[in-house]
C-alpha cells in the first residue's frame, strides 16, 4: 500500500493506492497550519479505509514548487515514516500530479499554483505519447503576464481564484480554462505516478531528498 501526502499549497491531499485500487482520498482546502492537520488527517484517513500505518510499503510526497513552509513540512513527515519504518520514498513534482489530471491533447498545457504577493508558478507542458511532457522549468508572474505570454490556443489548469479566471478568460480566443473540479490536485493521481516510478525502481534518496523551490521577483523561495 503506498500513502501519498500533498502538502505542496493550501490544497493538502492524502491517498492509500496499491496498484489496482484506491482505497482512500482526501483533499481540501487548509483551514490551520500544515503541521496541525497532516497527522490527524492521516489518522482519519487510515481509520476510514481500514488499514494501519503496517500496511505501508511505500510514501510518494510532492515535492514541489509551492510554499516554502508547507513543502518542508510535508517532506519532513514523510521522510519520518520512511526512516522510521524503513518504507522507500518517491518524489513527485506538484505540477505533474495537477497535469496528470488533464486529458492528452493537441493544445499546450499551462499549469498554475499560487505563488503568493500576486503571483503564480506556471509550468508548461505538450502532449507526449502517454502523458503529458514538460517544457522547460517552471517560472513565476503575475496572471496579467501569464495572459500576455499565450499566444496560441493552450489549456490552463490548476490553483485559480474566480478574479483571476475572469482575467484570463478575457483572452478567449486562446485561453481554455479547465473546470475548478479538474482543477484540484488529486492525491490519487499522486499516489499513481509514485507507484509507477515505485514497480520501476526509481526511488530517492530520504536523506537527500529536496523540495523545488521557485523564487519570486524579490528573491523569496516558494
Amino acid at each position: 500500500m503506498l500513502l501519498a501526502i500533498d502538502t505542496s499549497t493550501a490544497q493538502m491531499g492524502l491517498a492509500l493506492y496499491d496498484g489496482a485500487s484506491v482505497h482512500a482520498e482526501l483533499a481540501w482546502i487548509l483551514k490551520a497550519r500544515h503541521t496541525v492537520e497532516l497527522a490527524p488527517a492521516l489518522a482519519g484517513l487510515l481509520a476510514r479505509a481500514g488499514q494501519h500505518m503496517r500496511s505501508l510499503t511505500a510514501l510518494g510526497i510532492a515535492i514541489g514548487p509551492g510554499s516554502f513552509t508547507s513543502l518542508r513540512v510535508g517532506l519532513a513527515f514523510a521522510k519520518g515514516l520512511a526512516l522510521a519504518r524503513k518504507l522507500p520514498l518517491i518524489g513527485v513534482p506538484t505540477l505533474d500530479v495537477a497535469a496528470a489530471a488533464v486529458p492528452l491533447q493537441s493544445r499546450p498545457l499551462a499549469v498554475v499554483i499560487q505563488a503568493g504577493r500576486t503571483r503564480v508558478a506556471v509550468g508548461w507542458y505538450q502532449a507526449g505519447e502517454d502523458r503529458w511532457q514538460t517544457r522547460g522549468p517552471a517560472r513565476t508572474m503575475t496572471v496579467d503576464e501569464l495572459a500576455e505570454s499565450i499566444r496560441q490556443p493552450t489549456l490552463v489548469v490548476g490553483e485559480l481564484g474566480a478574479e483571476e479566471r475572469q482575467r484570463l478568460a478575457r483572452k478567449r480566443v486562446n485561453v481554455h480554462l479547465l473546470s475548478p473540479a479538474r482543477s484540484i490536485r488529486r492525491p490519487a493521481l499522486l499516489a499513481e505516478l509514485a507507484w509507477e516510478r515505485f514497480q520501476h525502481g526509481r526511488l530517492d534518496e530520504t536523506a537527500s531528498l529536496a523540495p523545488i523551490y521557485l523564487h519570486t521577483e524579490g528573491g523569496a523561495p516558494i
